[in-house]
C-alpha cells in the first residue's frame, strides 16, 4: 500500500492531496502530490546521509499532516522503525517503555518540543506530556524551528545513493498505548502486518471516485492518498468543522465520537459514508449522523494491536436487541476466540507482532468481555477489568449500558462506587445532550432502568461525563469518583 501510494503521488504531481480548512469552511490546498512525494525524498536522503540504516528506531514526535506523513514514507522506504511519540500516551510510559529501543533520532516539530520543555505545565493542562525528548536520543527539528528547538533536520543532503526502497520484512512502528506507568504497553507492529491492515481499511471505503475523504489518521490517510483521493484535515473547531463539511461534501468521513458528538452539536450535516471508532458509539450516536444526511453510518471496532477488527452499520446495529454492545461481524482475516474468562482474543494478519520487549504472539487479548451471536458477530459485554461487584454480583457495565442510550442522551455509563466492606454501588451517569431537560430523561430513562432487573443502578446522576486519552473514552476513574462526591452530597 505505502508502495502504491509513493506511485500515486509520483503519477499526477499537481493533484491536491492534502486540505485543511478555512475558518469560514472553504477548503485549502496543504499540500500537492508532488510535494509530499518530494518531501520524503527529502526526509529519506536526510536520514540516510545521517547514517541510519534498516533496523534502526527513529522517535516521530511531528503532528498529523504533510510532514508527519512524508517522514513515515521516508521511514518505510529506508525500513527504519518509527517509534510515534504520542503526547497523549503520558511521559513516564513513553520513557518507560523506550529504555527498550532507544531511538537513533528523534524527528520533533517545534510544538512537540514546546510540549516537552517550555509549555510543558501548559500542556498536561491539556493532558499533552511528553519526556525530555534529549533524554530519547538526539533530536532534530522537523518544519519551522523556533528560538530553543533542536537544530533542525538538513533537507539538503545529496539524494544519489538512497536506496529505492526497502525490501524486507521487520518492524515497520512502533505505538504506545495508553495505561498505566506500572506496565505501560509499546505495541510493535511489523511491515507486513501494517500493510495488511491499511489493505482492510481501503477494502473497507473504496476511495477511488476521487471524491475528497475527511480524516486525520495514518490508516485513513494512506489507503485514500493511493486511490487517488485527496485527504483533508478535520477542523479542531466544531463550528468551523460543520463548515468544512458543507463546502467539501466528502464521499467518505473518519471522526471520533467525540468529534461526531461535537459536530452534531454544531448542526453540522454530513453526506456519503461516515465512519467512527477509537471509543464507543452507540446505535443512537449512528441513527443521529444517518438523521443529519448521511447515507451510512459506521461503528468501527478496532485497537492498536489490530486496526480495524469488525464494522456494523447503524441500522443493523439499531436492529440488535440482545444485550451488550454489538460491533459487528470480523473483517475478512480476523478470526476470533473467547477464553473461559469471557475475554475476546483477536488474530489476523494485521495483528501487532509482539508487545515490545515480550516474545510474539499472534492472539491478541482485547481486555473486552465478549461473546459471539449465532450470526458470528461481535458481542461486547463490557471491560473485564470494569466489572463491578454488588451484593455479591457480578456485573459488567458493557451488558447495560446500550440501554442507557434514549433519545436525548449523549453519553452514558455505568460505574462503580465503594460502598464499604468490599461493595460497591452501581451508578448510571448520564451526559444529556444540549438542551434536553433532566425530567425528560430521567422519564425516558425509567423503563430502561427498570428492565436491567437485577442489574438496575442504584442512582441516577446527570452529568458532563469526564474523557480521557487520545481517543477520548469515558475515564471511568474520573467518572466513579465524581459519583461518589456527588452521592455523598445526597444526590440521586
Amino acid at each position: 500500500m505505502l508502495d502504491r501510494l509513493d506511485h500515486a503521488l509520483r503519477t499526477r504531481p499537481e493533484r491536491p492531496a492534502v486540505l485543511t480548512a478555512a475558518r469560514g469552511g472553504a477548503t485549502r490546498v496543504r499540500a500537492t502530490a508532488g510535494e509530499l512525494a518530494d518531501l520524503a525524498d527529502a526526509f529519506a536522503a536526510a536520514l540516510h546521509a545521517r547514517g541510519l540504516r534498516a533496523g534502526d528506531t527513529v522517535g516521530v514526535a511531528v503532528r498529523p499532516g504533510p510532514r508527519a506523513l512524508a517522514v513515515l514514507l521516508a521511514l518505510w522506504r529506508l525500513g527504519l522503525r518509527g517509534a510515534v511519540l504520542d503526547p497523549g500516551a503520558g511521559a513516564e510510559v513513553l520513557r518507560a517503555r523506550l529504555e527498550l529501543a532507544r531511538p537513533a533520532l528523534v524527528l520533533a516539530d517545534a510544538a512537540a518540543q514546546a510540549v516537552a520543555g517550555w509549555a510543558a505545565p501548559l500542556a498536561r493542562r491539556a493532558r499533552l506530556e511528553l519526556p525530555e525528548l534529549a533524554a530519547l536520543g538526539p533530536v532534530a527539528t522537523v518544519g519551522p524551528r523556533l528560538p530553543g528547538c533542536a537544530p533542525a533536520l538538513d533537507l539538503g543532503a545529496p539524494r544519489a545513493g538512497v536506496p529505492a526502497g526497502y525490501e524486507g520484512d521487520g518492524d515497520a512502528v512502533v505505538v504506545f498505548t495508553s495505561g498505566t506507568t506500572s506496565r505501560p504497553r509499546a505495541v510493535v507492529h511489523t511491515r507486513a502486518g501494517l500493510a495488511a491492515g491499511m489493505e482492510t481499511v481501503s477494502s473497507l471505503f473504496d476511495a477511488g471516485s476521487g471524491a475528497p475523504v475527511l480524516g486525520g489518521t495514518f490508516f485513513v490517510l494512506v489507503p485514500s492518498l493511493a486511490q487517488g483521493a485527496p485527504v483533508a484535515l478535520p477542523a479542531r473547531s466544531p463550528a468551523v468543522l460543520a463548515r468544512q463539511l458543507a463546502r467539501l461534501r466528502p464521499g467518505d468521513t473518519y471522526l471520533t465520537p467525540p468529534q461526531l458528538r461535537d459536530a452534531l452539536g454544531a448542526g453540522a450535516r454530513f453526506g456519503g459514508r461516515v465512519w467512527t471508532g477509537s471509543a464507543p458509539a452507540s446505535a443512537g450516536l449512528l441513527g443521529r449522523v444517518r438523521e443529519a444526511g448521511a447515507r451510512e453510518a459506521w461503528g468501527v471496532y478496532a485497537l492498536t494491536e489490530l486496526f480495524p477488527a469488525a464494522a456494523v452499520e447503524s441500522r443493523e446495529k439499531a436492529a440488535f436487541d440482545g444485550a451488550g454492545d454489538l460491533v459487528g461481524a470480523p473483517l475478512p482475516g480476523v478470526r476470533t476466540a473467547v477464553d473461559a474468562r469471557g475475554e475476546l482474543l483477536l488474530t489476523g494478519p494485521a495483528a501487532r507482532d509482539r508487545y515490545l520487549g515480550e516474545e510474539p504472539d499472534p492472539w491478541v487479548r482485547t481486555g473486552d468481555r465478549a461473546r459471539l451471536d449465532g450470526a458470528g458477530r461481535i458481542v461486547l459485554e463490557g471491560r473485564c477489568k470494569d466489572m463491578v461487584l454488588r451484593r455479591a454480583e457480578n456485573i459488567y457495565p458493557g451488558l447495560y449500558e446500550p440501554g442507557l442510550h434514549v433519545p436525548g442522551v449523549e453519553l452514558g455509563v455505568l460505574v462503580g462506587v465503594p460502598a464499604g466492606d468490599g461493595d460497591e454501588r452501581l451508578v448510571a451517569v448520564v451526559q444529556p445532550q444540549r438542551g434536553v431537560p433532566e425530567p425528560a430523561l430521567r422519564a425516558a430513562l425509567s423503563e430502561p432502568l427498570r428492565a436491567m432487573g437485577t442489574a438496575r443502578p442504584d442512582a441516577l446522576l446527570f452529568a458532563d461525563i469526564p474523557l480521557s486519552g487520545r481517543s477520548r473514552k469515558p475515564d471511568r476513574a474520573a467518572v466513579s469518583a465524581l459519583a461518589a462526591a456527588r452521592l455523598g452530597g445526597g444526590a440521586r
